[in-house]
């Protein structure tokens, strides 16, 4: 008997569960618990563990689903995963009905990825949209041998999106265990979240921090847990998402003003920054035969010199001052890790 439709809403979120890098080996309740918001949000319905036994099984051994899950229990772990590390149903081949459906809502994506609210995705839709050219049955398996798109591994704290999108639409503050990078453990951090913003793959929520009476910007793969709260507050009249990162050179947001930067870079720089663009305030102008300069309107930021560290000896900072410096500083130590040669 084919499965209803919330069962197969179940199969696919237990299957992105097992296939998640960042919560490896997830228990029976862990899987109960993510059918559970997948299917009814933080309210609703509840899902008994009787039923996840029931999922499990039937993706193991019901053979009118199109496959036979290969789920074993880890005993060290003390949880599930796949037994063969690269299956995922999301791998399989696709019915007539489920592909007509995907057709439809790629179709629909492309006609709204100019539209303001989504340009932040513009580039994923874009995507979506060359996939679908190119393989309009989906079936990429001869495709994969000629084309390769750009993909990034999951990253760490993803499934945090929705609840942290449910605080922001309904204004309620969020409270979590944060663990920077650099520290030993965990400190308890209260925010009033106000935006998600995406950064090289990986998610940030931003917001205003009451303790520190300041806007900070945090992780989701640093943050290790969330508590619940039905504590409301109101967003501040100086916040403009619009305008928040206009001078930002990545995800950092510094007290100091934005300055000009000007950087010379080669010809072959010149024509990869006119291509793609890295800001937009950009501007590229020819200052003689075969010398050209980069022209910035920024904020100083740990991610501006990391990009132009990364260029090496294709640029040089010419201004401001500050930052001509910085650079000089950071080649001369990464010059001293290599010593003599």
């Amino acid at each position: 008997m084919p499965a209803n439709k919330y069962a197969l809403i179940r199969y696919r979120t237990i299957d992105r569960c097992l296939t998640n890098p960042g919560a490896p080996f997830p228990t029976k309740e862990e899987l109960r618990t993510a059918c559970e918001e997948a299917l009814y949000g933080s309210e609703g319905d509840r899902i008994s563990i009787s039923t996840i036994e029931k999922d499990l099984n039937a993706m193991r051994n019901d053979g009118a689903l199109g496959y036979y899950a290969p789920i074993i229990y880890h005993r060290d772990e003390r949880g599930y995963h796949y037994e063969d590390e690269d299956f995922s149903i999301d791998n399989l081949q696709l019915n007539p009905e489920e592909l007509e459906s995907i057709r439809f809502a790629a179709r629909t994506l492309v006609q709204f990825k100019n539209v303001p609210v989504f340009s932040q995705f513009g580039q994923a839709i874009g995507k979506i949209d060359d996939r679908l050219r190119m393989a309009p049955n989906l079936d990429t398996r001869n495709l994969d041998a000629v084309v390769q798109f750009e993909s990034a591994p999951a990253t760490r704290g993803s499934e945090l999106l929705m609840p942290i999108l449910e605080n922001i639409q309904s204004k309620k503050m969020l409270r979590m265990s944060y663990k920077k990078f650099q520290s030993d453990r965990a400190k308890e951090v209260s925010l009033h979240p106000y935006l998600l913003k995406e950064y090289r793959n990986r998610w940030y929520v931003i917001g205003w921090n009451p303790e520190r009476s300041a806007y900070r910007t945090y992780g989701l793969d640093r943050i290790q847990e969330l508590h619940d709260t039905q504590e409301s507050f109101s967003v501040r009249s100086d916040f403009n998402p619009d305008d928040f990162f206009l001078h930002s050179f990545g995800i950092s947001k510094i007290a100091e003003a934005p300055c000009d930067v000007k950087i010379r870079c080669s010809q072959l720089e010149f024509e990869y920054l006119a291509a793609q663009p890295v800001h937009r305030s950009q501007r590229l102008t020819e200052i003689g035969p075969g010398s050209y300069e980069l022209h910035l309107h920024v904020l100083l930021t740990f991610e501006l010199i990391q990009f132009l560290l990364g260029l090496g000896s294709a640029v040089e900072v010419i201004e401001p001052k500050d930052l001509r410096q910085l650079m000089q500083h950071n080649l001369s130590n990464a010059l001293d890790l290599y010593g003599e040669i």
